[in-house]
């Protein structure tokens, strides 16, 4: 008797060893019917493949930036305007702006999908901070840090090098707002912003207060247009009645009104939003630093922004760009909703009671992403403390000026202050009863 087992009936397409029909079907490969998917999935799913916008500038690729007039690659920004300066034979020049080169003030109410222009674009995960420059005079080579930098010097032929072009790592956005604020300007702001503070603030502050050492820095931002439509929900109340009950420590004031359900909709472009896109700059927790700030001296005349060239950036500080569109979505989509609730605040005026928007729904149509250096003024200080300490800063718009900031206070004279407020009150209210008696 045998102990060999029989072999197993072929199975349907079963051709043999070997044979490509041996390998099961990939899961997946056949195509998705998205009307069976839920509706997020199904809307990504189907959603347009992001439409690409080229800011670059094949002129500078090389690294250099040229005076058009004298061949000089030593070029500064001009504070206090929007000029190029040529340091050897000080000719001035405007950068573009990138409203008009690349038509981004128009077409909001008809953008669909994602429209992102280069320097919008993911962060590739292997890109490195350290770019090489070959320079064309000398042959030597040059390295900028994007990571702290964006132009250098050669150091055999003193030639200078600027990383514009928009290379995957987040460091080269589409457009710069130049600083019109200079640097004295912005001491003296700070400086007067303290001193109206100095009453209170913690002693080690007054003693290292050293306002000079404001630095100037670029911030990444996305500035995004947007075509939106926002549906809306809920209950409004209209008064009728207000009546007390009970009498002495007791009373309690009570109110009538008629409830109704209150649906708006709203159809809105949105021109020009920020949105900050470093995750360390956006993230707002007020137990360890007061970032906060930066976005009470918004706006930025943004329209003005000049087409990316980094010698806007000599002899300024920047940060590199971290956050991707995809990360920034839900913020943006919160944005959008506060502006569509102000679009509908004065259709229900007639609610004397207030409107609770119960359900809430949007719809974006499209979006346009340019990324876009800001530039803002800081001065910072860092209190010891728990988990760290807290790190305060000062900032000033560095196009209008506007000044706001953190000064680190001791508490107790904050208390003494409100105990003799209190007193004082509570003194000239006995006077007022004494002499009214």
């Amino acid at each position: 008797m045998s102990n060999t087992t029989p072999p197993k009936p072929p199975v349907p397409g079963y051709t043999g060893p070997g044979s490509p029909q041996d390998v099961p079907p990939v899961p997946g490969s056949s195509p998705i019917d998205t009307s069976t998917l839920p509706k997020p999935i199904r809307d990504e799913l189907e959603a347009p493949d992001p439409v690409a916008i080229d800011t670059s500038a094949a002129e500078l690729k090389d690294g250099l930036n040229r005076c058009p007039k004298c061949g000089s690659t030593d070029i500064r920004h001009k504070v206090g305007s929007d000029l190029l300066v040529c340091v050897y034979c000080r000719n001035e020049w405007d950068g573009a702006r990138v409203e008009e080169e690349f038509g981004f003030g128009e077409g909001i109410a008809n953008l669909r999908g994602t429209n992102m222009a280069s320097g919008a674009r993911n962060i590739a995960a292997d890109a490195a901070s350290l770019m090489s420059f070959k320079c064309t005079a000398c042959g030597a080579e040059v390295t900028v840090n994007t990571e702290s930098a964006m132009t250098a010097r050669c150091h055999w032929c003193r030639h200078v090098f600027g990383v514009n072009e928009q290379v995957a790592n987040g460091a080269v956005p589409d457009a710069v707002l130049p600083f019109h604020i200079t640097k004295d300007d912005a001491v003296a702001r700070i400086r007067q912003f303290v001193d109206k503070r100095r009453m209170f603030a913690l002693k080690e502050f007054k003693e290292q207060f050293t306002p000079e050492n404001v630095t100037g820095v670029y911030l990444p931002y996305m500035i995004v247009d947007g075509n939106v439509s926002a549906a809306v929900a809920g209950q409004g109340e209209i008064k009728t009645r207000e009546y007390t009950r009970g009498t002495g420590n007791n009373k309690k004031t009570y109110y009538d009104a008629d409830v109704y359900q209150v649906e708006r909709q709203v159809d809105f472009c949105v021109d020009d939003l920020p949105l900050e896109s470093s995750t360390e700059r956006g993230n707002l927790d007020t137990k360890v630093n007061t970032n906060n700030i930066i976005n009470t001296i918004l706006p930025f005349d943004t329209k003005n922004a000049v087409k990316w060239n980094a010698s806007y950036l000599a002899g300024f500080t920047s940060e590199k760009r971290n956050a991707d569109v995809a990360l920034l979505q839900p913020r943006l989509e919160d944005q959008f909703l506060s502006i569509a609730r102000a679009q509908v605040e004065a259709s229900v005026n007639r609610y004397d009671r207030g409107v609770r928007w119960e359900q809430e729904q949007l719809n974006v149509h499209g979006t346009r992403w340019v990324a876009m250096y800001l530039p803002v003024w800081l001065y910072s200080f860092h209190q010891p403390g728990s988990n760290g300490g807290l790190l305060h800063y000062i900032a000033v718009n560095g196009r209008t000026g506007e000044t706001m900031g953190s000064v680190p206070v001791q508490q107790w004279k904050l208390l003494l202050a409100a105990l003799t407020a209190g007193t004082v009150i509570e003194g000239i209210a006995i006077g007022i009863l004494a002499s009214s008696s």
